[in-house]
């Protein structure tokens, strides 16, 4: 697995980075994603999920499932991408950004197609995940997955490819 593909910003002045969240994004565009991301966690229609993730700016492919509690990053979704017919399981959570003591970092997360990521799995900003790959539950995906890879653990290691290797 590469190393992940991060962009380190500044902290706010006097503070951990969290603090100066409202000068980097628009206090009222998170609060319009944190409401979609409500229905996103919590509806059963899929389709209406699909349609909520693309408001807030998640490109999403066709046939996409996010099980119940599922989590888009709600500061930077349009860093995010994932493929048709891909699967995000029970509480797990996509991240395009960490925010650290003395800055915060951003990054594109793309899940490829076919992808299936366990219940209560974390994925990490800067992460590429190949097609069908497959993210067992509670793991913490914090390098990139090749095509085809079984992956699981803190962090993810790989366990197995497709071919059996």
């Amino acid at each position: 697995m590469s190393e992940r593909r991060t962009i380190d910003h500044p902290a706010w002045k006097g503070a951990n980075s969290l603090w100066g969240w409202h000068m980097d994004r628009d206090p009222l565009r998170v609060a319009f994603n944190f409401l979609l991301l409500q229905v996103v966690r919590y509806s059963p229609s899929l389709q209406l999920k699909i349609d909520c993730m693309r408001l807030m700016g998640v490109k999403v492919g066709e046939r996409v499932s996010m099980a119940l509690e599922a989590t888009v990053d709600i500061f930077f979704p349009e860093l995010i991408e994932i493929g048709e017919n891909s699967i995000i399981g029970y509480r797990a959570t996509i991240l395009a950004h960490e925010y650290l003591i003395d800055r915060y970092r951003t990054g594109r997360v793309v899940i490829g197609k076919n992808v299936l990521v366990g219940a209560n799995s974390t994925i990490l900003p800067g992460v590429t995940i190949g097609d069908g790959a497959v993210i067992s539950a509670c793991s913490l995906v914090n390098k990139d997955v090749p095509a085809g890879a079984f992956v699981g653990g803190v962090p993810a290691k790989i366990i197995e490819r497709e071919n059996g290797v």
